[in-house]
């Protein structure tokens, strides 16, 4: 079992930067993959970036490629998100997600432990 608690989000201007965390505990956090979801109200939860355990393979969607940069420190069982160039269609509920096996996905059903979510909202 692992639990993932987010933080980082708030209100910021379009343009400007915001870098979300994603704690975990329990089980090893090494051994998983980890990815960041969002999910703007009335739509589904899109991928937004992930990361195998090592940090060797990284996928990012096309939507934030270029302005966002996922990270991780095993040591510390810590996941990041640095957003820069903000803009207000990123306002979203963030979460973190783990994955078991080792292989990047995109889709959310394949993400076996969540987080509860953390606000971003960016003004224009």
């Amino acid at each position: 079992q692992v639990q993932l608690v987010e933080s980082g989000g708030g209100l910021v201007q379009a343009g400007g930067s915001l870098r979300l965390s994603c704690a975990a505990s329990g089980r090893t956090f090494s051994s998983y993959t980890m990815g960041w979801f969002r999910q703007a109200p009335g739509k589904e939860r899109d991928f937004v970036a992930a990361i195998t355990w090592s940090g060797g393979v990284i996928y990012y969607a096309d939507s934030v490629k270029g302005r966002f940069t996922i990270s991780r420190d095993n040591a510390k069982n810590t996941m990041y998100l640095q957003m820069n160039s903000l803009k207000p269609e990123d306002t979203a509920v963030y979460y973190c997600a783990a994955r078991i096996l080792e292989s990047i996905r995109t889709m959310s059903e394949v993400y076996d432990y969540w987080g509860q979510g953390t606000q971003v909202t960016v003004s224009s």
